[in-house]
């Protein structure tokens, strides 16, 4: 068993590689250009890749403290995140929203209409 040290661990789901200790994240082959706390919610998406995990799970993951109530700072960022990642992978989708529930990151084709 190989055992990553945190500052190594690079995260890759389907075509994105997120490497949180260099601040980087790259998508077909270019870098992404992503603020600090875009980045830190990526990192923390991917470490959860293919489970749901709410908003406020989420706040507290990149925040550092609890939700408060009425607050969207999440949802603004999934928002630009999903831009970003669009902009640099359009043929994949990446952050999946579950109603009532919160987010899940997964690579998944687009589907292609002729």
């Amino acid at each position: 068993m190989s055992i990553i040290a945190p500052d190594e661990e690079i995260l890759t789901v389907g075509p994105l590689e997120v490497a949180p200790a260099e601040h980087l994240a790259r998508g077909g082959g270019q870098t992404l250009n992503l603020s600090a706390r875009e980045l830190r919610l990526l990192a923390e998406l991917a470490r959860r890749t293919d489970r749901i995990v709410s908003r406020e799970q989420l706040y507290e993951l990149v925040w550092g403290r609890p939700l408060r109530p009425g607050d969207r700072s999440v949802d603004v960022y999934v928002r630009k995140l999903r831009v970003k990642l669009s902009l640099a992978l359009p043929e994949w989708s990446f952050i999946h929203t579950h109603f009532g529930f919160g987010y899940r990151f997964a690579a998944q084709r687009r589907r292609v209409v002729p």
